[in-house]
This record gives C-alpha cells, sequence and structure tokens, in this order.
C-alpha cells in the first residue's frame, strides 16, 4: 500500500504544495458521528434516486459508511483503476485542483463539516468529495471525463476577476468555520465577497468561468438517464440531504437535457438549484467537454486568443507555430488591417520555453520587466523562419556575428548584431541580437539598442494560446495557501467529556455483543450530565431501540429529542426529523 508521501512524492513539482497529509488521529469522535449520521441518512434516501453505479462505487473505492474513509484504503482501491487520491485542506485554486484530474488524482478535502454545519458547510469537506465524487471513478466513461475535463481545465484561461473570487471565498470559508471569529469579522468577510462579485459582475466571463459552470451542472449537479426519467450522480447532489430529495420535485426543478449551452445558465452557490441538466450517459459528458475545448483559446489560437489574454490581465501562455512557447501577462497586440498579429508584448516576468520546458536563461528573472517579438513571414520568403537550417539562412544573410535585417511582410524591422540562434527539433526558436533596433511600418520604436540584448521570438503564427505558465516547475502561478481551514483546537474538558461519550457509543455499537447493562447504564450518565447534544442523544435512542430496551427509557429519549428540536434552528431541527423519521417518531 502506497503511503501517503509516496502518492505526493508521484506528483509534479508545483503541485506537491498544495497536498496535506490526512491524520486520522484528528478526527474527534463527535466527527466519527456525524460522517456516520449523514451517510446513513443519505444512502437511505438515494436507493431509488442515485445512479445504480452510487453504491458499488463506495465500495469500490474504499468508503464505508460506519466511519470517516481513510485516504490510504482509498488509494490502495483507486490505484486498481488508475487512480490515486491526495487530500488538501480547504479550497484551493481552481486551476490547480483541475490540473490533478489531469493526473488522475481526486482531491479530497481533509476536514469534516462540523456539527454546525451538518447540512451545508462554507468550505470543501471529505462527506462531499469522497462520498460525492469518488463513487462514480468506477465507470470508465465516467473517469475519462473527469481526465478530460483535467486536461482541458488546465489549459483554459482565467481572469483576474476568477482569482479574486477565488481569494474572497477561501478567506470567508476560513472565517466561517473558525469558532474563534466575531459575526463582525464574517459580516465583513461575506462584504468583502458580495463587493467582489458586484465589482466583476459586468465582465465577460471567461474560460475558467464557463468550464465552472460546466461542471457544475455535470460533475456537482448532474442528472443522466432523460427529463422523464433520471438518476442523480453530481456530488452536491449526493453529499445533501435536503436538495437530493428536492431536486426530483419536478413542479419545482425544472429539467434540461445537457448540451453545451449548460455553460450560458448560471449558478448560485448559496441556494438549491431551480434547474437542472441531465445527461444521456457518461459518455455523453466525454463528448460536451470535447465541444467546449474546440472553443477554447488554446485550440484556436491567433490574434482573438491574444486578445482574449490581454482581458484576462492574467499570466498566460502565447505558442508560436515553432514550438516556442512565451508566457507571462500579455499586455498589448498589434494587429494589421486584416486582423492578424504582427506583434505582441508581456508586462512583467515572462518564460520562454519548449515543450513546456522552460528554455535555460530564459526564465522570469532574465525576462523581469517584459517580452515583446513579431509574428509573421519575412519578405521575399515563402515559408516560415523557423524551418530554414543554418545554412539556409546564410544563404540570406541572416548569419551568427553579422548585422542581420529582417524586414517582415508587416512592416516590422529588426535590425542588429545576431549573437545566438536558439534550435531545437530542426526549427529555429529564438534570434537573439546585440545593438538592435525594432521599429514598424510608421518607424515607431518597439525596441531601442540601449535596452539590451532583443530577444526575437520566431514563428509566422500563433497557434495556441492556453491560460498558466508553460513549466510552472519554474513559474509556479500559485503558492500554498497560508491559511488553513483544517483547524487545530484545544478542547476543554467539558468539550472532551463530550467526546468519551461518542467515543463510548461508537465502542458499545462496534463490540458485536450487547450489553444492556452497559447501554442503560451509559444512557443514564449522559441524562445526568450538563451536556444537551442532539446527536448523542439520537445515537443512544438508536442502540436502545436496536438492543429493544424497556418502552420507558425509549420514550424518554425521544421526548428529549423532541424537545430539543422545538428549541433548536432550523437546520438541527431539520436533521433531528430525520433521525426521528428514521424510526417512524415524527410528533
Amino acid at each position: 500500500m502506497k503511503s501517503q508521501q509516496d502518492i505526493i512524492n508521484s506528483l509534479p513539482v508545483h503541485l506537491r504544495p498544495f497536498i496535506s497529509k490526512q491524520n486520522y488521529d484528528d478526527y474527534t469522535p463527535q466527527d466519527q458521528a456525524v460522517w456516520r449520521f449523514l451517510m446513513y441518512q443519505l444512502t437511505t434516501n438515494l436507493k431509488a434516486s442515485a445512479h445504480p453505479l452510487y453504491f458499488d462505487g463506495l465500495k469500490g473505492t474504499g468508503i464505508d459508511v460506519e466511519s470517516i474513509p481513510k485516504i490510504e484504503v482509498m488509494n490502495q482501491q483507486l490505484s486498481k483503476i488508475g487512480w490515486r487520491a491526495a487530500v488538501v485542506d480547504g479550497f484551493i485554486p481552481p486551476a490547480i485542483f483541475i490540473e490533478f484530474l489531469a493526473h488522475r488524482v481526486l482531491v479530497v478535502a481533509v476536514n469534516i463539516r462540523s456539527i454546525d454545519h451538518m447540512l451545508y458547510t462554507p468550505a470543501p469537506d471529505i462527506i462531499h468529495e469522497s462520498a460525492g465524487h469518488a463513487p462514480f471513478i468506477i465507470d470508465i466513461d465516467y473517469a475519462e471525463y473527469l481526465e478530460n475535463v483535467g486536461k482541458v481545465g488546465r489549459r483554459v484561461i482565467s481572469s483576474k476577476g476568477d482569482i479574486d473570487f477565488y481569494e474572497a471565498i477561501r478567506a470567508l470559508s476560513i472565517i466561517k468555520e473558525s469558532p474563534d471569529s466575531s459575526a463582525q469579522e464574517i459580516a465583513d468577510a461575506e462584504q468583502h465577497l458580495t463587493n467582489t462579485i458586484d465589482k466583476y459582475k459586468d465582465d465577460k466571463p471567461s474560460e475558467a468561468t464557463l468550464l465552472s459552470r460546466l461542471q457544475w451542472w455535470t460533475t456537482e449537479y448532474g442528472l443522466v438517464g432523460t427529463v422523464d426519467d433520471y438518476r442523480i450522480y453530481g456530488a452536491g447532489l449526493l453529499s445533501s440531504l435536503g436538495e437530493s430529495t428536492n431536486c426530483l420535485d419536478d413542479d419545482k426543478v425544472k429539467k434540461i437535457p445537457l448540451t453545451i449551452n449548460a455553460i450560458a445558465t448560471t449558478y448560485d452557490i448559496t441556494n438549491e438549484q431551480p434547474n437542472l441538466f441531465v445527461a444521456k450517459n457518461c459518455r455523453h459528458l466525454s463528448q460536451i467537454a470535447e465541444e467546449f475545448e474546440r472553443s477554447l483559446c488554446y485550440y484556436k489560437g491567433g490574434s482573438e486568443s491574444l486578445c482574449a489574454a490581454v482581458e484576462a490581465e492574467t499570466v498566460n501562455t502565447a505558442v508560436y507555430c515553432s514550438g516556442l512557447e512565451v508566457s507571462g501577462v500579455i499586455s498589448n497586440v498589434v494587429r494589421d488591417a486584416t486582423g492578424n498579429v504582427i506583434y505582441f508584448n508581456t508586462t512583467g516576468p515572462t518564460q520562454l520555453a519548449y515543450r513546456e520546458k522552460e528554455i535555460e536563461g530564459h526564465g522570469t528573472d532574465y525576462h523581469a520587466p517584459g517580452f515583446g517579438s513579431p509574428v509573421g513571414k519575412l519578405q521575399a520568403q515563402n515559408r516560415c523562419l523557423s524551418t530554414y537550417s543554418i545554412d539556409n539562412l546564410k544563404l540570406y544573410g541572416i548569419e551568427i556575428g553579422k548585422r542581420v535585417q529582417l524586414e517582415f511582410l508587416s512592416g516590422i524591422t529588426v535590425d542588429g548584431v545576431l549573437i545566438s540562434i536558439y534550435r531545437r527539433d530542426g526549427k529555429n526558436l529564438l534570434l537573439s541580437f546585440e545593438d538592435c533596433t525594432v521599429t514598424d511600418l510608421e518607424n515607431n520604436m518597439l525596441f531601442a539598442p540601449d535596452w539590451g540584448t532583443y530577444d526575437m521570438a520566431v514563428g509566422q503564427d500563433i497557434t495556441s494560446v492556453y491560460g498558466g505558465s508553460a513549466d510552472q516547475s519554474t513559474y509556479p502561478l500559485y503558492k500554498q495557501p497560508s491559511d488553513s481551514v483544517t483547524l487545530k483546537t484545544d478542547f476543554d474538558q467539558e468539550k472532551l467529556a463530550l467526546f468519551d461519550f461518542y467515543r463510548q457509543i461508537r465502542a458499545l455499537r462496534e463490540s458485536g455483543e450487547q450489553d444492556a447493562a452497559r447501554l442503560s447504564q451509559l444512557t443514564q450518565d449522559y441524562v445526568a450530565s450538563v451536556h444537551e447534544e442532539w446527536l448523542v442523544y439520537f445515537e443512544l435512542l438508536e442502540l436502545n431501540v436496536n438492543y429493544d430496551s424497556d418502552q420507558n427509557t425509549i420514550t424518554s429519549l425521544r421526548v428529549k429529542l423532541v424537545a430539543l428540536r422545538a428549541e433548536a434552528n432550523e437546520e438541527t431541527q431539520t436533521l433531528i426529523n430525520y433521525g426521528l423519521n428514521r424510526f417512524s417518531i415524527t410528533e
């Protein structure tokens, strides 16, 4: 069995900082009770409505209803189908999450929702991601869709608004989960999120936003079948006690056949969805992903894609037809009268790479101020400059150590002393000049000799523009978040005493032998204690019903739960009702 560290070591270097480790002993007996209650209720509710693979998938991916899954066990099971699992702490950047899928890694939040947020948690948790996403990976077509989404997702262009939204939602989730947060701190974080949404609400949705909508309406809130006969497979529905039931009401929730048009539909993470999309089958999902891929800048390239990168104001990569990759904040695109790109610039740290490997000496330190280069053919040449051999170049007067003048069809002129030619796989990727002047058709200065060495990218077309940097091992865009959602709390004696009741109940239930005297004493001890936690009362009621204890004890526990329900908030009332309904107790 591979250890968690083995999994971490097998990942690309830039992904490793985002992986945490699951210390199983950090889960409290209360955490285990929360898992068990929700999983029993969910699996009961989903017997008729979940896709049939769901229950086989729980077993097939090492997920047990009785206790929180161990990541090593999940890995052992997932490895049989070519996948792995790794734990993360809270929200991670969407681009990073997506890239894990491309490597067939299912990321699972290490924390579990608290007893106060059992119906809904503002942060990712192990219930949603292990019991929601993992089961369907046993389906080849679904697993292929996840992998395809990962490959597509690591290429989509994210906007500055996407990044600001991620930072705001992560900050809010951390504050809401912290028991030490004040009401004012929560209100401030909520207001910051609202302000962020308002700031970018009129912006054109980025590729990353469109992909997030596709994921939302498929892997998170997807149905499969037909609009008249469907089953649930979306993890958001599978892990929600309320919405997994409410979504079946066709009068309240409209069912729409899934097409690529789903990306035009926005969603609200704070409310139940008024409509859901129905895929024909899991293979249908990959077909939708392939159609989405063809709309992306990395698939299309050209000046339109470069302009989309400019609008994004984030780090993106432009790929020349030679294979040279230029990664940075693309800030300016010059086009000719027909709309073709003839020159573009980046601002700030820029990387030059080939086949997603940084070219030695051309990292962000060297190109810290930015980069600019022409795109197109030279005059009097009928093919791309990148395709000429060294001897062919000499025939055109392009020779190392000599002053060279390159005149492009666009009117851009490069005039300088050629000091080097960088070639790979029989192609010219980069020409470097000293004492170089670069001007456009109107003699505007694009580069002056006193600016230093001029590195000119070679290529007549931009074949692709994609999100992020080419070589993230040397130009990482995201750092490991400093804030943690999984809070290590020093519990007081009263809380530890409460946990001990949970522990004793679990030990009694798992012993395999009915010890009526021990259960009776445990019940009396809890009733006489200072604790008033409804979930302990429910677990005691469950055990006493299973033990066929005397009716007075069962009735007193039921009455106590009903009394707690009357004093509780709406969420807790809902949970207590679920528990009472298990024993057909509804009054």
